[in-house]
Parts: C-alpha cells; structure tokens; sequence
C-alpha cells in the first residue's frame, strides 16, 4: 500500500500465524467501547466496540524487563513520526546517540523504528515513553523482543490510528482469558 508518499511493503500474511490477523471476536476485556487493552499475556490488543465485540490485532511486545502496564490514555497520535530514542536506550546502546533529541531524532520512513504511525501514551499527565506504533517488523508480531512499546504491523496500525482520536483510554494488562 502507498500511504503519505511512503510505499509500505506487503506483508508475507502466510508467514503469520492466523491468530494475529486483525479480525472482529467476542470481547473478553469488560472494558468500555473506545478503550484500547493491551493484552501483554496473549501478544493482543483489542479496541473494545459495541456489542460485546473488539477488534483485535496481532502485537510484538517488551522483552523482559522492559514491560511496562497500567492505565493511562492515548495523549496525541502521529502519522509517519520522527524517533527519538529515550536516554536510557542510548546507555544500553551508543550507537543510537545519532537519533537523539539533541540530534533530531530519526526522520520518518520505512525504516523507522516507529513505523507508519505512533500512538503516545500518558499517565497522569506525563509521557510514559511508551508507545503503541507500527513496525517495519511484521515478523516480531506475537513475541516480545522490543525495548516496551507495543508494536503492531504498520497496515494494522493505519487502520488502529483511524479508529481511534486522542485522549482514548487504554489498559495494558496480562490475564485475559482467550477469545
């Protein structure tokens, strides 16, 4: 697909396993419709709807010790973002520095770490640093190997982004029962 200027790679959908295509299910999260959940145990996020159903998509998550969960909201949203690696990823791995806050960050493309859209969550008023967003990764889906964002394709996250405005509850959490 072309989005923005941007020509998205297809996704090899064969090569994923089916129960992380994005699909209508019965919603086992009890939360209201327009909240996002954040399922870290089943490697899901579920955008509650009306009528007891979600849409559901596939996501890649944090490695161990990189989780992060709670409730807080989707403060503003950003298509095709600029990256800006946090300090503390720029310790753990100098070469990142080229993408700091002081040098720019990474511009926006298909090789950004963020993908085709960003999601920014906030707790209380202030910046989690962490992030629902696209990935050039479609291969991380259903395992967690990122530094705590949760990632999803970049189609899914195009279509998540249209669904959802600003300020959108959401809930990270482990627990729930699978659909």
């Amino acid at each position: 697909m072309v989005d923005e200027g941007y020509e998205i790679p297809g996704v090899p959908i064969e090569k994923v396993d089916r129960r992380y295509y994005r699909q209508i299910v019965q919603d086992p999260t009890g939360e209201r419709p327009g909240t996002v959940v954040v399922d870290t145990a089943n490697h899901f996020l579920y955008l509650v709807r009306e009528n007891g159903k979600a849409m559901r998509y596939g996501v890649g998550l944090g490695r161990a010790g990189f989780e992060w969960s709670g409730r807080a909201i989707i403060q503003w949203k950003r298509k095709w973002p600029k990256w800006t690696p946090p300090a503390e990823m720029i310790a753990r791995d100098p070469k990142l520095a080229r993408y700091s806050v002081d040098n720019g960050g990474m511009p926006p493309g298909l090789m950004n770490p963020l993908g085709a859209r960003a999601l920014y969550i906030f707790q209380n008023g202030e910046d989690t640093l962490y992030r629902v967003h696209g990935s050039p990764e479609w291969n991380s889906i259903g395992k967690s190997v990122s530094s705590g964002c949760v990632r999803l394709m970049n189609q899914d996250i195009i279509d998540l982004y249209d669904r959802v405005p600003n300020r959108t509850p959401i809930l990270v959490t482990s627990g729930i029962p699978m659909a």
